[in-house]
């Protein structure tokens, strides 16, 4: 299958020359995110290789109209879809399955000094987590530490 065209993408206004690639791997119930780089943000192209998870985006550019506004959908390998992540948007997601690989195409090389984030669970989000298929969740101290997004 054809993961990615880029002039595909320029008809349809996305101009992105991804840079870099990168590949994760997380169990059921694990919750990444939601994170984004303040300085040098990253436009990405995620896609899920194996397995499925809900992936999220919210707005977190300050001057935009749709500010703290978010998306989250199902990504899989079944299902094959892909979510483009435009710069100024935080992204995390939560791992449906037992094992997920996770790929994605960034638009600027990861600078960790500049990553910020927000709380996944901040309930200004209005994220419907589907937090009943996993049990229980599974999350890293620098995620379970990030603000609400009414903090920044």
């Amino acid at each position: 299958m054809e993961t990615y065209h880029r002039g595909a993408f320029l008809q349809a206004g996305i101009d992105v020359a991804f840079v870099q690639g990168n590949h994760s791997f997380s169990r059921k119930g694990t919750v990444r995110g939601l994170h984004f780089q303040g300085e040098f943000p990253q436009a990405k192209l995620v896609r899920v290789v194996r397995g499925e998870v809900f992936d999220v985006v919210v707005d977190v550019r300050k001057q935009s109209r749709t500010f703290g506004e978010s998306l989250g959908l199902v990504l899989s390998a079944d299902n094959r879809k892909q979510l483009f992540v435009p710069e100024g948007f935080a992204h995390g997601f939560l791992a449906l399955s037992d094992e997920v690989e996770l790929v994605y195409k960034c638009g600027d090389v990861y600078h960790p000094e500049d990553e910020h984030g927000v709380l996944w669970s901040d309930p200004d989000l209005g994220i419907d987590w589907p937090l009943e298929r996993v049990g229980e969740i599974c999350l890293s101290e620098k995620d379970r530490v990030l603000p609400r997004l009414k903090e920044l």
